[in-house]
């Protein structure tokens, strides 16, 4: 249930609702928003009766909440999410690029790489120090070391960092290090660690699993919500079908289907979801087209001889291919909005 404040609700006013909340046995969650405060009721075990809410002084309005989330449904905020990444914001009609090799494999390797997707337009550096792969033989990254790499590079270019953790163990380490932290796919109902990602001070990029429906995948965002990080942005990497022409299909009405669910911003893994060079940047335009928030790219200098997922890396030149072409789809989405403004304006 959402309790909606009335706009000129003083400090005392909200704080009177939220005891009542608690002495219910509930959790009271103030959201602030644009005009006036809300307050969310969490961890009933049924409904809740609005009634010992409205006649309490400041309250305008309550809200039942129909969905099993609630702390990332539209119903409980309406506003969208925007998730500042030191001054980079995604989310509310940013459009973030975030790029760089699927796993660090040497400062060399990771700088420059980080020096050619800056100069075309990248915003985030990705690059993981830990990597979760299906083989126990395959290369699984450089760990603190990869981190510290990690570390060298947003030094010398200034582009904040994206990297993976893999369990509760090793997450003080990353969130040292991380400019934002991702949860993969493999990961993506590990409780604990959500819950862990729930106590981090830094933003969590959580990707949808491989054969999660929506409803589990915001479910997942909800356990770090209700933990108390609001920081979350979704990551949609495609979902594993019968298909052979790719790695996996990604699923595009995922996008319109989460902006309408959830006020948390979402962002595309094209390189993920087809597991080959040639569909990366046609799948990125498809991304823009469906208004993403942005996209996560895998970069190699030298793909024929990396460590890792090599074939679904862009050459550079590629690269820089990409973001021109997914700036040209922005552009022309964003001044069809103004013009529908304008035209509706007058």
């Amino acid at each position: 249930m959402l309790i909606v404040m009335n706009q000129k609700a003083t400090a005392e006013e909200i704080d009177s609702v939220v005891k009542v909340i608690e002495s219910k046995g509930y959790t009271a969650r103030a959201i602030p928003g644009g005009e006036r405060v809300s307050i969310g009721i969490l961890h009933n075990q049924g409904p809740v009766d609005g009634s010992l809410f409205l006649g309490l002084p400041g309250v305008k309005d309550v809200i039942p909440i129909t969905k099993p989330y609630k702390l990332v449904s539209r119903e409980f905020k309406s506003e969208d999410t925007v998730v500042p990444v030191g001054e980079i914001s995604i989310g509310n009609g940013q459009f973030t690029i975030i790029a760089g090799p699927c796993a660090v494999e040497s400062e060399h390797q990771a700088l420059t790489i980080a020096r050619h997707v800056k100069q075309a337009g990248a915003q985030l550096f990705r690059g993981g120090a830990f990597k979760p792969r299906t083989s126990p033989y395959s290369f699984h990254g450089l760990g603190e070391e990869g981190l510290k790499i990690l570390a060298k590079v947003r030094d010398a270019t200034g582009l904040p960092i994206v990297t993976e953790v893999m369990d509760c163990e090793t997450f003080d380490l990353v969130e040292a290090y991380a400019d934002v932290i991702q949860i993969g796919t493999r990961n993506m109902q590990n409780f604990s660690l959500l819950r862990r990602a729930g106590r981090a001070q830094k933003p969590i990029l959580i990707k949808r699993g491989m054969a999660a429906t929506i409803d589990e995948w915001l479910m997942a965002a909800e356990y770090i919500m209700e933990g108390g990080n609001n920081q979350v942005i979704l990551c949609e990497r495609g979902v594993r079908t019968f298909v052979h022409h790719s790695r996996n299909t990604l699923d595009l009405s995922a996008v319109p289907a989460v902006c309408k669910e959830s006020h948390l911003p979402i962002i595309i893994d094209p390189s993920h979801a087809a597991g080959r060079r040639d569909q990366v940047i046609p799948l990125s335009r498809a991304a823009i087209a469906v208004e993403a928030h942005g996209l996560m790219v895998e970069v190699h200098n030298a793909p024929e001889k990396a460590l890792s997922d090599g074939a679904q890396s862009l050459y550079p030149y590629q690269f820089e291919r990409l973001c021109r072409q997914v700036r040209s789809i922005f552009g022309v989405i964003q001044n069809g909005k103004s013009n529908l403004k304008i035209a509706a304006s007058g």
